[in-house]
């Protein structure tokens, strides 16, 4: 399915401090001056190689430049509260940070808050913030940040300029009245003093360290800045304006090529080992030879090593790998419903005004498709192996995850088939390919973006597999992938299928923010009110204090979305982190390689 060989003609040069290893025989008539001044010449030699070592095994050291490489640009928008792509978090997760952070076991710890205070019916919590912390433009970071943080996530306007995260504040007490512009006061979250900050929640709250545990931007920035000009405001695209409390400052851009972060020498944890992490933009197919060579130190998120160089890159002596699995997943969706153009304009997401894709809208439609890929092969042929099928949309990491509450649709084209055939789509004509139901000509149109090799080596073999069965279809051309997402969110009206992949946030297995009915990231515009019913009941206390409670009903949930099947799961790929071993201080969560980079040292 997939023949792909990557032939590289380098030549790799080790360079060795000592010079012994390249000296010449010596001359019989060498005097014994000169074998004097050679053993001095040789002892010193020794002793400074022995400094040398000695010096690397003092531990970190400080200085030098990282440099990582990206397969995609980011789209280019460096805001916590309105970036919409893993590759932007690459430059997020070095500059801005949230009042809590996570450990490797997901639990909270602290962040930029070093303590807090639950009250006893979970509705408040009161946190007490580090002191002295300072934005990278020297002006100090407050509680009243904070709270200008969560009120801009409230604001009238951030859902139509483009802000997806209304989950952080949408539980807080007075969100409705702020939000539709009743009032002009925010009451769900209080600056007590300048290191004090209580978020007040209208309702006992299951999830409420994940939901304080936003990144936070500045007030002294922001603060006179219409919300919905935040998207546009320099301080949220330029390199050099983009202010965070983070060990690194982004600083410099050439955009879609190159993309630096300087240290922050004044950070509050402590000066960073590194002066610089520098991110180049970078074909796949090159990935490896500039890895190999040490044009790059490093291969991480989103997309990892290639699966298919697995086996070159764990043979370097220089390169050290890590695999483990993926905190999210890759996945075909179904355009179900279309929003209108009224809707679209306005931003607004409302399901009630959705018009049903004739094409992929009939649930039996979407699960003979899913019965018609055979995903274990993508897995074994384009994969290796270095991953798996999955089937529930919720991080296998987590508690919540339940394969066993799902269906499997393994390999099965006769099932497929008979499952068209139940829903009226049957060949009429004898030309190999399925009519609907009223006998017009049925085609299906699948897109994808560019960039991931593996997304788009997939994109014709899907295809294949479903024409395998009649369904014709019209394989799209692949859109970079900014473009390709901005048609997403727009919901152009002529899609049928879409490839993506999700990175899923590790604070909760909560799926609301992907598959809610009025998430913005509901690319499917799936409206299923038996599953946002269960996504609400799951954390609607006093229940959901029992974890046994939320089990229950993600495995229900689980199964009503395998059923009802907004997108089929094509696989669960395991990240493989490649980094060179001049790099210390690499330590990956579960969730990201960008773990404590402050902490990165090189020993060159």
């Amino acid at each position: 399915m997939l023949a792909f060989v990557l032939m590289l003609g380098m030549v790799l040069v080790a360079c060795n401090n000592d010079d012994t290893s390249s000296e010449e025989e010596p001359e019989e008539e060498e005097t014994e001056n000169e074998e004097n001044e050679e053993e001095e010449e040789e002892s010193e030699s020794e002793e400074e190689e022995t400094e040398e070592e000695e010096a690397k095994d003092d531990g970190p050291q400080m200085g030098g430049t990282v440099t990582g490489a990206m397969d995609t640009a980011p789209a280019g928008v460096f805001n916590p509260i309105f970036y919409t792509e893993a590759y932007e978090a690459n430059i997020l997760d070095f500059t801005h940070e949230g009042l809590l952070s996570q450990n490797e076991n997901l639990e909270f710890v602290e962040g930029l808050a070093n303590d807090w205070q639950i009250n006893d019916d979970q509705t408040e919590i009161t946190l007490t913030l580090e002191e002295g912390v300072k934005w990278h433009d020297g002006e100090e970071f407050t509680a009243d940040d904070v709270v200008f943080t969560y009120k801009a996530i409230a604001s009238p306007g951030y859902v139509e300029a483009g802000g997806v995260r209304t989950e952080y504040a949408n539980k807080l007490v007075g969100y409705e009245a702020f939000n539709t512009g009743e009032t002009e006061e925010f009451e769900g979250v209080v600056a007590e003093d300048d290191y004090t900050v209580t978020f007040k929640f209208a309702e006992p709250n299951v999830t409420i360290l994940k939901d304080v545990a936003f990144s936070i931007i500045p007030e002294h920035v922001f603060g006179e800045v219409p919300v919905e000009e935040i998207p546009e405001h320099p301080a949220t695209l330029n390199a050099g304006e983009v202010i965070g409390t983070g060990p690194f400052q982004f600083t410099e851009m050439l955009d879609r090529e190159q993309y630096v972060l300087a240290k922050n020498a004044d950070y509050w944890k402590g000066e960073p080992y590194l002066d610089q992490i520098v991110w180049r933009i970078v074909e796949q197919s090159v990935m490896l030879g500039l890895l190999e060579n040490g044009e790059i130190d490093f291969i991480s998120d989103p997309n990892g090593v290639p699966a298919a160089d697995f086996e070159t890159v764990d043979g370097l002596e220089h390169i050290e790998i890590i695999e483990q699995t993926d905190f999210g997943y890759q996945l075909m969706g179904y355009k179900i419903n279309h929003r209108s153009d009224a809707e679209i304009d306005s931003g607004e997401i409302n399901p009630d005004s959705w018009e049903k894709n004739k094409d992929v809208g009939e649930q039996l439609v979407r699960q003979a498709m899913a019965y018609a890929i055979d995903r274990q092969a993508i897995v074994d042929n384009l994969l290796y192996g270095h991953g798996s099928v999955i089937n529930a949309p919720i991080a296998q990491q987590f508690w919540a995850y339940d394969e066993s509450a799902t269906t499997a649709y393994e390999y099965n084209p006769e099932k497929a088939g008979e499952l068209l055939d139940e829903a009226g789509y049957v060949d009429t004509n004898d030309d190999g390919f399925r009519e609907t139901p009223d006998g017009e000509e049925w085609i299906v149109n699948l897109n994808y973006p560019t960039g991931n090799k593996l997304r788009e080596n997939s994109a014709p073999i899907l295809a294949q597999f479903l024409e395998e069965v009649g369904i014709k279809i019209d394989l799209r051309q692949p859109k970079e992938m900014t473009a390709y997402v901005e048609d997403l969110i727009n919901d152009n009206g002529d899609w049928d299928l879409y490839l993506i992949g999700w990175s899923l946030g590790s604070g909760d297995p909560d799926p609301s923010g992907l598959w809610n009915s009025t998430a913005a990231y509901n690319f499917s515009r799936w409206n299923n009110p038996d599953s946002d019913q269960l996504i609400a009941d799951a954390i609607k206390a006093p229940d959901a204090f029992d974890q046994a409670y939320r089990e229950e009903k993600y495995s229900e949930w689980q199964s009503v979305f395998s059923e009802d099947l907004p997108a089929l799961l094509l696989y669960a790929q395991n990240k493989i982190y490649g980094f060179n071993k001049r790099m210390n201080g690499v330590s990956p969560m579960p969730y990201s390689f960008n773990n404590d980079p402050e902490l990165w040292w090189v020993s060159e």
